[in-house]
């Protein structure tokens, strides 16, 4: 089998990964077609964890400007990729909108897409509308838990086609062999440990309060916390993220002792630092989805993750100043820091990464096409 994998951000590599080794050491054909962050050097120039990963790239598409010019450039790239490799099926992860254009050109090309991370809800984001734009494009869906599962159902596809396999950011999360506390604090050049969080936040593109003012909220909220750590994280280019990532530089230069900006950790480390700080915080879905699995706390910042399922470890709270404050206050109490170690994180579950294997090359996609609405 001929398997496309689209990936156009450090986030969705970093999932999708043990997937596309997982699906090669099976015996497909593996061609990993890469656009849009990946090649941004703000973003990191991610692009190259998929060659480290051992990887070659099928396809190299950057693609830079607005949002829809990238997603412009994804639609019409993807359309001449995809008629050249004519794969089996491509494998779509979750609700960006670089995503949808690919979903876009695949489906008109008439070629199978496999959706993972359908039927979530983010109302925050725009990215709530591409998602389940996306599912509706979509043929196989490999959905994160069992409520997700209902609903993509609920959009009309066949119940035969939805399979609830958990969570692979958290098959990634306990599987994964960390590297060791020396060698990941050498790396970003700040000391961890108790007294240190990790933070990301993204814009809330669907949040009256711009982002430029979201994030101010928040460097204010820790300036009450003169004695925490902060490892920031760069945000995604849901909106031109320039500005915000030079507010979190100026607040790591006024504060070198305690502040440090990474543009992106990959998969190792990011997964790493989760063993070695007190909590995470901003509004990452990761915070939602993995974090909980690791028994430490996620404050979850705004209303970009609003509606997503979450564990009791994830607290919730508003976008200004002192809301953040009472939040950051409470999630680094020792009473919260037990209930984090305590939780059951609900996208958890077992065999995730062979579900997901059987799941796509146990179906024969050259009779999927045309599907049909279906109606309980």
């Amino acid at each position: 089998m001929k398997i496309a994998i689209a990936t156009t951000t450090r986030a969705d590599w970093g999932l999708l990964s043990p997937l596309a080794a997982a699906l090669r050491d099976s015996g497909a054909d593996i061609r990993i077609m890469a656009a849009a962050m990946h090649f941004d050097p703000l973003m990191g120039e991610t692009w190259r964890e998929i060659e480290a990963d051992g990887f070659a790239l099928a396809a190299r598409i950057p693609s830079t400007g607005t949002p829809a010019q990238i997603a412009a450039a994804c639609l019409q790239h993807f359309d001449k990729e995809l008629d050249a490799t004519r794969p089996d099926c491509i494998i779509c992860l979750g609700d960006r909108y670089e995503m949808l254009a690919i979903a876009t050109a695949a489906s008109l090309r008439r070629i199978p897409i496999v959706h993972i991370a359908g039927g979530a809800v983010s109302e925050g984001a725009f990215d709530d509308a591409f998602r389940h734009a996306i599912t509706k494009l979509a043929s196989l869906h490999l959905t994160e838990t069992e409520e997700y599962r209902r609903r993509v159902i609920s959009m009309g596809e066949h119940p035969r086609h939805v399979i609830n396999t958990g969570a692979i950011g958290v098959h990634n999360i306990m599987s994964l062999a960390p590297i060791g506390i020396d060698e990941l604090e050498s790396s970003i050049g700040m000391k961890l440990g108790r007294g240190s969080v990790l933070c990301t936040m993204h814009a809330a593109t669907m949040s009256r309060m711009p982002a430029e003012r979201q994030l101010e909220e928040l460097l204010a909220a820790l300036e009450s916390f003169p004695e925490l750590r902060i490892l920031f994280t760069h945000p995604n280019n849901d909106t031109d993220p320039e500005p915000l990532i030079n507010m979190l530089r100026d607040f790591a230069d006024t504060h070198p002792s305690r502040a440090v900006v990474i543009p992106s950790l990959g998969r190792v480390r990011y997964l790493s630092a989760l063993r070695h700080v007190d909590a995470v915080i901003g509004n990452s879905s990761g915070g939602i989805v993995e974090v909980p699995s690791m028994g430490i706390p996620t404050l979850d910042i705004g209303i970009r993750q609003r509606g997503r399922t979450a564990a009791t470890s994830v607290l919730h709270c508003g976008e200004t100043a002192p809301e953040i404050r009472k939040g950051l206050s409470a999630i680094l109490t020792d009473e919260f820091r037990k209930k984090a170690r305590e939780t059951v994180n609900p996208y958890g579950g077992t065999g995730t990464l062979d579900k997901m294997v059987n799941a796509i090359l146990g179906t024969d996609f050259s009779t999927i096409l045309p599907k049909s609405f279906y109606q309980a």
